[in-house]
Formats: structure tokens, C-alpha cells, sequence
């Protein structure tokens, strides 16, 4: 079983900044893509940021240009830097990645449980 362990969610105000971190645990051969989905109240889950092991990044419009994602191969960890943060930026961030077990298995797909992100004056 792959295990995803996020931290670094909280309230911040309007203009201010968080960074996510989210590492992978397990039996594990390899990564490929890592990524940052969210959910607001009342709406469904969205795309904010993917990263695959090659560093190639995929970013939501609503977040281009404020929120970095990166990523450490040798640790299994995604981060995500958020900056200038906005009201409607308040959601559950999950974090996901897909993963291999041994080389001839499929990819499958794990989540996080979820954090917090709240901005508001």
C-alpha cells in the first residue's frame, strides 16, 4: 500500500503565501506523475498542478503565474508554493500520485486524505 502524508495547510490572509508538501511511503519501484487537486464547497474536484518524474508541469489557469509545484525523486515528495493567495483559492487540497509497485505493473493511482487551505480576512 502506497501511503501519501500531506502537511502544511492553514488559514492565511488575502495576499499571503503556504507551501504543501506531500510525500509518498511504501513499497514503491517508481513515480511518475505527482500532483495538487482541490474542492471547494458545493463544487467538484479540480486539477490545480501536476509534475511527472521528467519535471514536465501542467498548472490550472486560475493558478498560473502564483502557484509553483516541484518535486524531490530522491524523497517521493510534491510540493506546492502558493502565493498571493485569494479568497476563492479556499478548498480540501489533496495530494496524488501514480505509482508502480514492480516494472511489468500498471500504474495506480493513490490520495491523500486531504488539507485545509483557508484564506481569509
Amino acid at each position: 500500500q502506497v501511503q501519501l502524508v500531506e502537511s502544511g495547510g492553514g488559514l492565511v490572509q488575502p495576499g499571503g503565501s503556504l507551501r504543501l508538501s506531500c510525500a509518498a511511503s511504501g513499497s514503491i519501484f517508481g513515480i511518475n506523475a505527482m500532483g495538487w487537486y482541490r474542492q471547494a464547497p458545493g463544487k467538484q474536484r479540480e486539477l490545480v498542478a501536476t509534475i511527472t518524474s521528467g519535471g514536465s508541469i501542467n498548472y490550472a489557469d486560475s493558478v498560473k503565474g502564483r502557484f509553483t509545484i516541484s518535486r524531490d525523486n530522491a524523497k517521493n515528495t510534491v510540493y506546492l508554493q502558493m502565493n498571493s493567495l485569494k479568497p476563492e483559492d479556499t478548498a480540501v487540497y489533496y495530494c496524488n500520485a501514480e505509482a508502480k509497485k514492480l516494472p511489468w505493473s500498471r500504474w495506480d493511482n493513490y490520495w491523500g486524505q486531504g488539507t485545509q487551505v483557508t484564506v481569509s480576512s
